[in-house]
């Protein structure tokens, strides 16, 4: 056999290395975590044999499940028996309330329905005094015989009232011979509705009237870019009427060259339009293609 060399520092790490190479070797080679189901399948049979055989747990869950059922069928069963007894009570209560309230409501219509005869029988009466009146009215003036009652007014066109004479019989004569209204009166009313009409005339002279007024932009757009603007511009400024102030004016570029002439002025609505406008600054047809309304402002 070989005989191994003295112990170096070298051949002492050499011996280190060999023990753990066996130390894995034994751990490659052994197996019992590969056969661990077998070992806890012994250790169950162990304690089963010491503490007996342990029931399921869903057996267990299964068992309270029905303990509770019957339970709960303990509890609706008692429920059902003390329904009885008390549903007959609750009967006899809801009869009896029911009835209060029928003879309550029976009381309040029979209320309401006297109300409601009592208004009838007021408006019965108010009608009958009008159909009185109305036939009172309608009856013609030459009919009337004499009433030691006082005869009822007869209403005239300005208002006022006329009693009418009934002390002794009147004949039955031609409407056209009767004036029922009386010629004083209207002479009267026109002389009052006359004065009326020229203190309304007075009163609205002295009030001021209010005169409305509008601003107006214009576009005065020229031929070509040869008009003169200065004289375009004074042609426009050349149209003068009662209401009409114009004001400043510049000149904005349209487009090749050409400019066209932008004035404001101030109307009064009821003496100058647009339209008048246009029409006089339209007649200088040397330098004026066209008249626009750019802006139109109530003031």
């Amino acid at each position: 056999m070989n005989q191994r060399p003295a112990p170096t520092e070298t051949t002492y790490n050499y011996s280190k290395f060999d023990n753990t190479m066996s130390a894995v070797d034994f751990l490659a080679q052994e197996k019992i975590w590969f056969d661990k189901p077998r070992y806890d399948e012994a250790e169950r049979c162990f304690y089963e044999r010491i503490n007996g055989p342990t029931q399921p747990t869903q057996v267990v869950g299964a068992n309270t499940i029905l303990q509770d059922i019957a339970r709960a069928r303990e509890n609706i069963q008692k429920s059902l028996a003390g329904s009885t007894t008390t549903t007959s009570s609750c009967s006899n209560n809801s009869s009896s309330a029911a009835d209060q309230e029928l003879v309550s409501r029976i009381n309040s219509l029979e209320l309401e329905n006297q109300s409601l005869h009592k208004v009838v029988d007021d408006l019965r009466a108010a009608l009958s005094k009008l159909e009185c009146r109305v036939a009172v009215l309608e009856k013609s003036p030459a009919a009337v015989t004499s009433v030691s009652a006082p005869a009822p007014s007869v209403p005239c066109t300005n208002g006022t009232k006329v009693q009418q004479k009934t002390s002794a019989p009147v004949e039955e004569e031609d409407d056209d011979d009767i004036d029922l209204f009386g010629s004083d009166e209207d002479e009267e009313a026109e002389k009052l509705k006359e004065q009326r009409l020229k203190e309304y005339a007075e009163k609205k002279a002295k009030k001021p009237t209010i005169i409305a007024k509008s601003s107006i932009l214009l576009d005065v757009k020229p031929w070509d870019d040869e008009t003169d603007m200065v004289k375009l511009e004074e042609c426009v400024r050349s149209v003068q009427a009662d209401g009409l102030l114009w004001g400043m004016s510049k000149l904005v570029p349209v487009g090749y060259g050409i400019k066209k002439l932008q004035i404001a002025c101030v109307v009064e609505d009821d003496k100058v339009g647009t339209d008048m406008l246009e029409e006089e600054i339209t007649k200088f047809e040397d330098y004026v293609q066209s008249v626009d309304v750019a802006a139109f402002n109530k003031i």
